[in-house]
């Protein structure tokens, strides 16, 4: 493929929605988008995968009308794909490059209309960074918003070596990495993490010491509190009851009533605390988790989305090939 300015088209294939509701009824494959215009401190990409997040059929259904962009708008936050242009304020990233991040900074405040489920995306170059050598465009692509906001969370809870830590929803997309930053990164002294019976084992493999049933068992009742607890769930009625004195509660759930002393957050994208994690994709110590129906076809995107909504999703779902 020609890689020069000259040969990028002006139109796109594109997933649309131009009205709320289910994706499977609102998401239209457009062939004719526009293909998004660049500003000076972005570049262009080529998209090769792209990986599915809640927010993204939660904005669909209308959930942050509020804070959202206008209509109509193509989803999409996390992005693996080739530079093919860059803005004229562009420093470090040139044309080549492989990359991968999430394209939004904030999650919920007027995120980009152009966004990753198309042929082409624009992001800023401090929210990019270039793609883990030892991992492919389909695994580069379920990481950024997933590892991001585990990051976050756990620095927000100040977790440190000698802590436990319980993690809600351990085999979710945010939960298989809270698990591996928590042990490996932050070096947590113990973690625990709840998920349905068949996923136990990956929990245990990810670096779980303790692996809870939610079928079987209430995580607060059992004996054992906690210094932190991630509630990648929104169950923070239920974790505040399993903390220690003084201990932490952080929420991932934008929406809905917080017990106390639980606190949420949104996440912050950059490309800085990608670069710093990638040590730790590159040794190996973190790796992303793709479910094992996680890859689908541009035009079963519709399709990707129903089974992202059953909640019943381990780890991530990507987008691949895109045309």
């Amino acid at each position: 493929m020609d890689n020069t300015a000259s040969s990028i088209p002006s139109k796109m294939k594109a997933w649309v929605y131009s009205e709320h509701g289910k994706p499977v009824d609102v998401l239209k494959l457009d062939s004719n988008y526009d293909v998004p215009q660049l500003k000076e401190d972005q570049v262009l990409i080529k998209v090769v995968a792209a990986a599915l997040n809640p927010v993204d059929f939660k904005r669909m259904l209308g959930m942050f009308v509020h804070s959202d962009s206008p209509l109509p708008s193509v989803p999409g936050y996390d992005v693996a794909g080739v530079v093919l242009k860059v803005g004229s304020q562009v420093r470090t990233l040139k044309e080549g490059d492989e990359v991968y991040g999430n394209i939004n900074e904030k999650g919920l405040d007027r995120p980009k209309r152009s966004g990753t489920l198309a042929e082409y995306t624009v992001a800023e170059e401090n929210l990019l960074a270039l793609k883990p050598k030892n991992l492919g465009f389909i695994e580069a692509a379920a990481i950024p918003l997933a590892i991001g906001t585990a990051y976050e969370g756990l620095q927000k809870t100040a977790l440190s070596p000698g802590k436990s830590i319980l993690v809600l929803r351990g085999a979710g997309g945010v939960g298989t990495m809270v698990i591996q930053l928590a042990k490996h990164v932050f070096g947590a002294s113990k973690v625990a993490a709840t998920s349905s019976s068949a996923k136990l084992e990956l929990l245990k493999s990810l670096g779980a010491d303790l692996a809870i049933d939610y079928t079987k068992d209430n995580f607060e009742d059992l004996p054992e509190k906690f210094d932190v607890i991630y509630d990648a769930i929104g169950q923070s009625e239920r974790a505040v009851k399993a903390i220690k004195e003084g201990g932490k509660v952080v929420t991932i759930e934008p929406v809905g009533e917080l017990a106390e002393p639980a606190f949420r957050f949104i996440l912050t994208s950059s490309g800085a605390m990608l670069e710093t994690l990638n040590a730790f994709l590159e040794n190996g110590k973190v790796k992303p988790v793709i479910d094992p129906r996680g890859t689908f076809a541009f035009s079963q995107t519709p399709q990707a989305f129903s089974y992202l909504e059953t909640g019943r999703v381990t780890g991530k779902l990507v987008i691949h090939p895109i045309p």
